[in-house]
């Protein structure tokens, strides 16, 4: 890769950021990998991490980001830390960060609004399809993208690995489509502390939900929340909505068998007021797959921003592990 479009890869990222210390991240990162700016058919914007010393068997990683969010949270951590997808390419994965259309680099349309997360999912398994079989590790809204993907398209998802995320519609009892009934129930756990989103217009939080939910727990780095707060983006209305089942209108799969197929893992920290331990199980127990509950693995504090937080490196190490034992 030519020194210009390195510069040119580092400074989209620090545009995306919001922050300079992560230019000097991304920099110490650059001299041993390439940052390849890939096309984006499906309307999304993907960055590509090939490692310098590939292994053979190694299948390559999708990184989904959630709601409000881009894949610039898996590149550095809010205090500059490495992220995730260092971490990973550095044990010889083909690394892909897509932002979802919409969001980040991707271009949004003018109802934006209006995506819908069927239309997300569908654009991200163009990538899937384009170099699978691939691992799928999805966050948190990632969550349904990942079944549906994989659902739709199982020759091109070998693996998932999902970090507190969101079920398939299947098991999520619809909510009604009623913006009082829906703010009554905003910090029920037992129905995800759903939020109601207004159609016609992008979706914006204050810092006072970005602590409520994102930035909770002494792990995550609170001397940098004014850098994480800027990398925060609008989100679509009907993403939102469905994400929380409103009105039956949640993303759907065929059930949980082809999915299944496939090795799972879930991940949930002890300190997510969105994921309490029995919601990501019942996650788990519907495809058969593996149930992560930190505390059991010896992490405890955690809460819903797993990749950004102090031990995000402990978790990229027990996701590393199950991947290899699954010979991943």
């Amino acid at each position: 890769m030519s020194a210009h479009l390195a510069q040119q890869a580092l400074k989209l990222f620090v545009f995306a950021l919001g922050k300079t210390r992560h230019h000097v991240a991304l920099a110490q990162l650059q001299p041993r990998h390439e940052h390849v700016m890939l096309p984006a058919p499906g309307r999304r914007n993907v960055q590509k991490l090939p490692p310098a010393m590939p292994v053979d068997g190694r299948l390559p990683i999708i990184f989904l980001h959630g709601g409000f969010h881009t894949g610039a949270g898996y590149l550095t951590t809010p205090d500059g830390r490495p992220g995730w997808a260092r971490y990973f390419v550095e044990r010889g994965h083909d690394i892909y960060v897509p932002d979802w259309p919409g969001h980040g680099r991707s271009p949004a349309s003018a109802d934006f609004s209006r995506l819908s997360m069927r239309e997300i999912a569908q654009s991200l398994a163009v990538l899937a399809d384009e170099i699978g079989p691939c691992i799928i590790v999805a966050h948190s809204a990632g969550g349904p993208l990942a079944w549906w993907i994989a659902d739709t398209h199982p020759d091109a998802v070998g693996a998932i690995v999902c970090i507190a995320p969101g079920p398939p519609s299947n098991i999520q009892r619809p909510l009604p489509d009623d913006p009082k009934l829906i703010e009554a129930l905003r910090f029920d756990e037992s129905v995800g502390c759903p939020v109601y989103s207004p159609p016609d217009k992008p979706v914006f939080v204050d810092i006072e939900f970005i602590r409520n939910f994102w930035a909770n727990t002494s792990r995550f780095p609170e001397a940098a929340i004014d850098a994480y707060a800027k990398s925060i983006v609008p989100e679509s209305a009907a993403v939102l909505n469905e994400r929380f089942n409103i009105g039956g209108k949640g993303l759907y799969i065929s059930g949980p068998n082809v999915v299944a197929a496939r090795p799972i893992l879930v991940v949930t920290g002890d300190s997510d007021p969105r994921h309490p331990r029995t919601t990501d199980a019942a996650v788990a127990d519907y495809f058969n797959a593996k149930h992560a509950w930190l505390p059991e693995h010896g992490l405890h504090g955690n809460g819903h921003m797993l990749m950004l937080e102090d031990n995000s490196e402990e978790i990229a190490c027990l996701v590393s592990n199950w991947l290899a034992d699954q010979g991943l």
